[in-house]
């Protein structure tokens, strides 16, 4: 456990802000767990690239590069998903907190920057005079640095950062916060990247931590057409293909891989039947990669590919399916105005 300071500033004029920050910062450390489903990156690499057809896991993609990168998708014409989520927050939040009870705990997944998160904070404020905000995300850097904004625009803000992966994160809060109401917010379209099946399973997962007084506010991409669907992942920039590649320009600088990156190209599959777009990387030609520090050689034909992400839609049964069958109730529902996505307020049954 550490308890800030979380700015460093040496002139003396700010030290009564910098103190008053601290007060009202902590980080919690959390090894992850020895069962935790997450693999050393070069485990996975060795695992998923020895595979037929070969794979790599997209949580990899956020490394500092592939973070900035994201950041451009998000303000991409073609990438919807953040406008529509971003609307619905701006106008719905003050709906959202007005369900809750009084001095709730909002905890976010994957809080990131918690850029988006803004509105959900100033409205919670404005209901219960204060407030009481717990992101959990696996990088204690971008933690401590969200929070030094989020401290300075919000006076009446206490934040208790936790830098852990998500379920042992969520198992310190269900013993840290037992007696109090928590939202739990899991916002974007994470939940994409989850085989159907695999997603109920993690929902059981976040059901198990939660109270009978808690909420759980879910984001949902909504299943549209594939001329909506494949440009927001195939913009005409080509930033999502340089944010697809750069998971092999990291295996070569981390692990000491020889991927040419002229030899792959982006490629994006539309699923119809299972509603989903597949991002793959494509081999040009025939070749052969080597990653030094695995010991792996890999032969590749010409247009075979690396599998390496699903991102699944969803329609309204489907959302009502999975919260039913993760211990669930769908009490509320909020639509972008072009009814493209979906923030859903799911409650324990």
């Amino acid at each position: 456990e550490y308890g800030g300071p979380i700015m460093q500033n040496n002139t003396h004029e700010n030290n009564d802000r910098d103190t008053n920050l601290a007060s009202r910062f902590e980080l919690l450390h959390q090894e992850a767990n020895k069962n935790s489903v997450f693999q050393s990156f070069g485990d996975s690499v060795k695992e998923t690239l020895s595979q037929n057809p070969k794979k790599l896991v997209c949580f990899y993609f956020y490394d500092e590069v592939g973070s900035q990168l994201f950041e451009e998708i998000c303000q991409l014409d073609e990438y919807y998903l953040t406008r529509s989520e971003a609307e619905i927050l701006q106008k719905r939040s003050s709906e959202i907190a007005e369900l809750m009870d009084k001095d709730t705990v909002v905890v976010e997944l994957g809080s990131g920057s918690s850029v988006k998160t803004r509105k959900l904070i100033s409205s919670f404020i404005q209901k219960n005079g204060k407030l009481e905000y717990v992101p959990i995300d696996i990088s204690s850097s971008i933690l401590i640095e969200s929070s030094k904004s989020l401290l300075n625009d919000f006076p009446q803000l206490k934040i208790t950062a936790v830098a852990a992966e998500y379920r042992t994160g969520l198992s310190q809060i269900k013993t840290r916060y037992e007696k109090v109401s928590r939202i739990i917010l899991w916002l974007g379209s994470s939940i994409g990247n989850f085989e159907k099946m695999s997603s109920i399973t993690f929902l059981k997962e976040i059901r198990s931590t939660l109270n009978k007084s808690d909420a759980f506010l879910l984001g949902t991409d909504l299943f549209k057409s594939e001329e909506i669907l494949v440009p927001a992942y195939n913009d005409a920039k080509g930033v999502t293909a340089k944010f697809n590649l750069n998971l092999l320009a990291r295996i070569n600088s981390e692990l000491g891989g020889n991927f040419d990156l002229s030899k792959f190209q982006h490629k994006i599959v539309f699923d119809d039947k299972d509603k989903k777009i597949e991002m793959h990387l494509k081999s040009t030609e025939d070749q052969k990669v080597s990653i030094k520090n695995l010991g792996l050689e890999l032969d590749f034909k010409q247009n075979e590919t690396i599998h390496t992400e699903n991102s699944y839609k969803f329609t309204q049964e489907e959302i009502e399916y999975v919260a039913r069958e993760s211990g669930f109730r769908l009490k509320a529902q909020w639509f972008d105005s072009k009814h493209l996505f979906a923030l859903n307020l799911l409650v324990p049954v």
